[in-house]
Formats: C-alpha cells, structure tokens, sequence
C-alpha cells in the first residue's frame, strides 16, 4: 500500500508539475467560465448554467494566417504562423482575465472542425493544455444539451483541428500562390482558389455546351380519348409496343395516316399500387438547395437564417431560445429522442396510422461526415404557426421548411393507386397511365411537389375494350440544350462529385459573383467573359487546380487527416512539390493577356477619351481608359418610357453603393429628388390619382401593381386584412 500511495504521489507531482507550464493558474474561485463563438449564443448559455458560470464569446477565430503575407513556412515543412487577428487584442485580454479567476474554463466554440481550431487556438492563446478535458460541445443550444455537454468534457480533438489546418493551409498555398501570378498574367483583383476556381470552370464548361449544342428535331403524336365522360391523353409509343422515335414530319404524318379512323382499343391493363418514401431531413446542401428552390433564398441568404435560428430567438417568455439544431452538417442522422418526439407529435396531430412502427432511419451518402445530426427543429412542439409572431417573415418560412421537412422524415409512407394502359390502334402503340393518392402519408405535411404526384386516375377500362378517338395530334419539337446552372443545381453538382464542403458553397458562390467571374441572369449563372479568360489560362497552365476527379481526390485525403489520423503535412508536401512546378512554368510560359475593352460613346468630361466599359462587384460601370492618370468613372445610366412623377423628367434606372440594389430616380437630380426602389407607371390610381408602380414579390420575381401612396386606402386595406405582401 505505501509504495503504491507513493508511486501516486510522484504522478501528482509530475503531473503538478506540467500543468504550471502549461495553464493558466486559477484564483481561488467558484466560476467557471465558459468560451462560445457567438454573443447571441452566449447570453442563452449563460441563463442555461445560471449562477458560478460566466459564458463569454471569441466572436469566431481569435488568430489565423496573417493577411499581408502567405503566412506558412514552406522550407518548415508548411509550418503555419499565426498571428492576432487585427482588432481581437482587447477581446483576448478580457479572456485572459477572465480565464486567470475561474477555476475552470470550458471550450464550446461550433461542433465542427472550424470550431474545433478555434477551441485549439483559444488553448494556445490562454495557455490551456489541449490535452485537458475542457472541450464541450452541443448539436443545439437547449438546456438539456448545454447541461450534458458540461457534464461530458473531453480533449481537444487533434485530428480535427489538424484537418482544419490543412484546408487552411491549401487554400492559403493556391490562392497566396495563384492570384500575384494572375495580377501579372491578366489584370489586378483577381483571384484563384481550390474549390472556387473549379466552379467557376463547371460553369463555363456548362456554357460551352450550350453554345455547341446543335437542336435535333423530333415529333410527338398525341390521342385524345373518352370513357365514360373522362378525357384523357395517350401518347404514341411505337408500332407493335416497340419504342419509336419520330425524326422527322414524314415519320409523323406516316403514323397519323395508320391511325386515321381506326379504333382505339385497350391491349394491355396494369393495376397496381406504389409506395412514395419521405425524403430524409435536411443536410447544409439540401437545406440550401431547397430553400433555393422553395422560397428563392441564396445560399448565403439561408445560413444566415439558420445561424439566427439556431443561435435563438425570444419567444413569449422573453427567453432566447435556440429553434433548430446545428446548421453546418452533411449527416442524415436523427437522434432516438428526437425521433420518440417526432413520433408522439405525429400520433397526436395526425394519428397513429401515419406514425411507422420503427422509426425511419436514412442512409448518408458517402464521405458524409457524421460528427452530429441532420438539421431539425430542437423543440417539436414549435410548431411554425405557434411561434410565427416571434419570428421575422424570413426566420419563419425557412423555420417552416426545416420543421415540416423533419417531420415528414419521421412519417410513413405515401399510397398511391396506378394504372396504366397499352393502347392499339392499327398496330400503332399508344400509352396512358394515371394514379390518385389512397393515402397521403407524409404528403399531408412535407409536399415534395413532383409530377407524378399530380397525375389524374384514369378512368377504368378492360382488355379488348374500345375508347373513343376524339383527335389525333403530332407536334413538332426540338432537343434542348443543357440548363445553366441555377444556385440550387450548381452546389448539387458540387455536392454530388465531392467538391468542397457544404459549409463552403455560399462563400464559394459569393466570391466568384464579387471577382467578376460569373453573373446571374434570370437566376442562373453565366460565365463573364473575364472568367472564361481566367478558366481557359488556369486549364491550360493548372490543369489540376480546376479538375474534378483531381479537386475531390484531394478532399477526401483531407478528410482522412480527421478520420484514419493521416499526416496533415505530407499530404500539403505531396500535392505543393507538383503545383510549385507549375507555377514556375506559368511565370516563364504565360503571355501577359490583354482583357478586350468595350467601347463606348461617352466621353470623359476630364481627358475627352472615350469611356469603356468594366465590370465590378454590382455589375457593369464605365471607365476612363486612361486610368490611372485618370481615374473617372460614372454609372451606366439605363432610361425607362415613363415622364417623372414629380417634374415630367426622364426615369432613369440607378444603383444604390454598397447593396448594389436598382432603383428608380429622376435625371434632374438634385434639382429633382424624385426616388423609388418600385418601378414608376404612367398609370395613375383608381382612388387617390397618384400614380402606380410595379412592384415585385420577394421571391419568385414575379410582379404586381400598387398605388405609391403608403395612405392610400387599396394599400391600407391589405393592412386591415392581415395580409402581408411578400
């Protein structure tokens, strides 16, 4: 007994010891505190732990790469230098402060790797040791998640925080690497990136196609058939029921001549019913593709709600709470106890035969990383219309899908009833198929929308029996060429060929927009003619950068940094050895490249050159191109056909600084200081004379008439109705 109770001595000594040279030395104190990212999260927390808890934010990463310079050791083996992020001294001194009178400090920085690194960096900033079991961490900010995370401490996880500096690190190497030889090569401003640079060419790639997409033309042939009352439409399928393709109009008009006045009769009946699944709850990119195509959200647009909604909004108690669980997550994994809610709500609400005996459990795609749960209400009985006056329009319509979507996921099956029929008509094969819902199953919550889901029940008919022929039709068509990507179907691509992460769309998407890259119009990317300059020097000179197979490879050895352990470092020497090799071919073999410049008829009033016209950040300006002896720009004025409401002037069409926003204003300006974010109309108003303008709904860009006049009594009835115009 006294040699062991000595050999534990010498342990406590040793370990005394290292932990003067490693941590902070607390005052005598009973408070702990508590590091989180976020000040809205913070003060929830902070009400959560109640009294001997201080809770106090980073406000996100304290140190990072410095931005003035690469910032990485490459002859150090790609050893990182941090440095304080400029503005963070104060903040990391009342840290410190803090830090040196609690008895113990718990790190609650985000559930993920980027949040892993600040909890590390914090560590090294406050002197903690890593190795202490200091890190929490919570799916959702409720108080039984924040409590059980206290009580659950663990070690900083190295392989995470390792990930992170990878990633880091990489994108630090291309784009510090990258951009300087671009500003030489091209023009000032631009930039290059590991993920950014492939979505751009994605895009471009996608634009090519379409430009060398030549139409192929085809026809359809339709019958209009009757039974019993019920019209329906049959579509012609082949001779014999073998498929057939219609060429050409000579196809078309050889099929109409068999089936001139011929009788329609049923050669094949199939009945039957179909099961349509729920679709699992939401990860980040099916969150933010569906928020795109439901409610017109960006990417950008939706993680800053989801970050509102799960940091908390104040309910009727005042108390913040958080509404959804974290937001940034590639998993479909729901946990037991999120599910037993799920399952007593829907029996509740909607009765037992939509709740499944087993709860429903969905299978991640590959790579996923399932560190924590898919994204799902954090209360069920929040239901979106109980806590709709609490939130904004925005949080509500977004809290509404993430909620509905969840629910749906817990809930069986769809039924529906099918039938189809092969037709014959002179040897000609016609098909006609229907089906009606027996049961709506999670459709009575979640309306996924598809086509099948709207077809109509054909009326019911047997083998042999003969249909009334109401007319035949052909129709001539063409092939289309491939769509341009929408937000929506561009981070599914991504997503879909491993290309980056779900947290890195929106800026990903944002970045190439602001560098000039890519516009959108009508909703969809197109390619500027300076990114297809840039796509076309880094294919030529970077092929790999802007590979697919090459991009996706990478991040899955950059995963394996967190997962199986992997050296961090050797995966950076073993792709930088390549790339720097590159790069020295590119400084030596790239021509510098004149960027083309489009002309205009305006002439600068301060040298008398014609100004041209360059693109920035809102869009298209003009330039003297003089510059930077002069340095003259001016807006691209657009007119509209409507006389100014307030002098009879012309209407011109301007754009607001820092938003980028179109408005209406009047050229007379300052002299006239008519403005309108609505277009102005020469239509005046039925009740008050003032004059109209067109409006246009939030989302969908679809566009409605209203008087100006906010008095007027058509736009104070909307009021009195309780109707809000989206």
């Amino acid at each position: 007994m006294a040699k062991e109770a000595a050999g534990a001595a010498k342990k406590a000594a040793v370990k005394k010891k290292t932990a003067k040279k490693t941590t902070v030395k607390p005052k005598a104190s009973n408070q702990k505190l508590v590091i989180v990212e976020s000040p809205a999260k913070a003060k929830t927390i902070e009400k959560f732990l109640g009294k001997g808890y201080a809770v106090r934010a980073s406000n996100g990463h304290l140190r990072d790469l410095p931005k003035s310079k690469i910032g990485v050791d490459i002859e150090n083996n790609f050893e990182p230098e941090y440095t304080t992020i400029r503005g963070k001294a104060p903040l990391i001194k009342t840290l410190k402060d803090e830090a040196k009178k609690s008895s113990k400090v718990y790190l609650a920085t985000d559930p993920d790797r980027e949040g892993e690194a600040i909890s590390w960096h914090i560590a090294n900033i406050l002197g903690l040791n890593p190795a202490d079991v200091s890190r929490i961490e919570f799916n959702e900010i409720t108080k039984d998640a924040v409590t059980n995370a206290i009580s659950h401490p663990r070690s900083i996880d190295m392989d995470r925080v390792d990930a992170q500096q990878a990633r880091r690190v990489l994108d630090r190497l291309v784009g510090y690497k990258l951009s300087p030889l671009l500003w030489k090569k091209v023009k000032k401003g631009l930039s290059a990136g590991r993920v950014q640079s492939v979505a751009v060419k994605v895009i471009v790639d996608r634009e090519n196609e379409i430009r060398n997409f030549k139409p192929e033309e085809f026809w359809t042939i339709s019958a209009n058939l009757k039974k019993d009352q019920q019209e329906f439409e049959a579509k012609y399928y082949g001779p014999g029921g073998k498929k057939a393709k219609l060429n050409t109009e000579a196809d078309a008009a050889a099929v109409l001549d068999a089936v001139k006045g011929a009788d329609f009769i049923v050669s094949k009946v199939k009945s039957g019913t179909r099961k349509k699944n729920a679709l699992p709850p939401f990860t980040t990119s099916f969150l933010q593709q569906s928020a795109s195509g439901k409610l017109g959200f960006t990417a950008k647009k939706t993680m800053m709600l989801a970050q509102m909604l799960y940091e908390g909004v104040p309910l009727k108690d005042g108390n913040t709470v958080g509404l959804i669980t974290y937001m940034r997550t590639d998993s479909t994994r729901v946990s037991a106890e999120a599910q037993d809610a799920a399952l007593a709500h829907i029996r509740q609400a909607y009765g037992d035969e939509f709740a499944p005996a087993k709860p429903n459990v969905y299978k991640g795609r590959k790579n996923a990383q399932d560190a924590h749960e898919a994204i799902r209400p954090t209360y069920i009985e929040n239901t979106p219309d109980s806590i709709k006056q609490y939130l904004t329009s925005d949080q509500y319509k977004l809290y509404k899908l993430i909620y509905t979507r969840f629910l749906a996921s817990q809930m069986v099956p769809a039924q529906f009833e099918t039938l189809s029929y092969d037709i014959d008509a002179n040897g000609q094969t016609f098909k006609a198929s229907g089906s009606r819902i027996l049961f709506k199953g999670h459709l009575a919550v979640y309306d996924s929308k598809t086509e099948d889901d709207d077809q109509k029940m054909l009326p019911k008919a047997e083998e042999g029996e003969m249909l009334e022929c109401l007319r035949v039709t052909s129709k001539q068509n063409f092939t289309q060429p491939p769509a341009r990507y929408t937000e929506a179907a561009l981070i599914k691509f991504l997503e879909e060929r491993g290309i980056g992460r779900p947290s890195t769309y929106a800026p990903i998407i944002s970045t190439i927009q602001d560098r000039g890259y890519v516009q959108k119009e009508a909703k969809s990317f197109v390619p500027t003619e300076l990114g297809e300059i840039v796509t076309d020097l880094m294919a030529k000179n970077f092929s790999d950068i802007v590979d697919i197979t090459f991009t996706a490879d990478m991040e899955e050895k950059l995963d394996g940094v967190e997962q199986e352990g992997n050296d961090w470092k050797k995966v950076i020497g073993d792709f930088y050895g390549p790339f720097e090799k590159d790069l020295e071919a590119g400084e030596k073999n790239i021509e510098r490249i004149r960027l083309p410049e489009k002309v205009s008829d305006v002439i600068c009033e301060k040298c008398g050159a014609n100004m041209v016209y360059k693109t920035g950040r809102f869009g298209e300006f003009l330039a003297c191109p003089n510059y930077p002896e002069c340095k003259n720009t001016k807006p691209i004025i657009k007119q509209i056909d409507v006389p100014c409401p307030k002098c009879g002037g012309k209407v011109v069409i301007k754009r607001a600084g820092k938003s980028g926003k179109s408005f209406y204003g009047c050229e007379n300006y300052p002299e006239c200081d008519f403005v309108s974010w609505d277009k102005p109309l020469e239509e005046k108003c039925s009740e008050c004379g003032a004059y109209m303008v067109e409006s246009k709904f939030r989302y969908g860009g679809k566009t409605y008439k209203k008087c100006s006049n906010p008095e007027c009594v058509t736009n104070q009835k909307k009021k009195t109705d309780g109707k809000k115009e989206s």
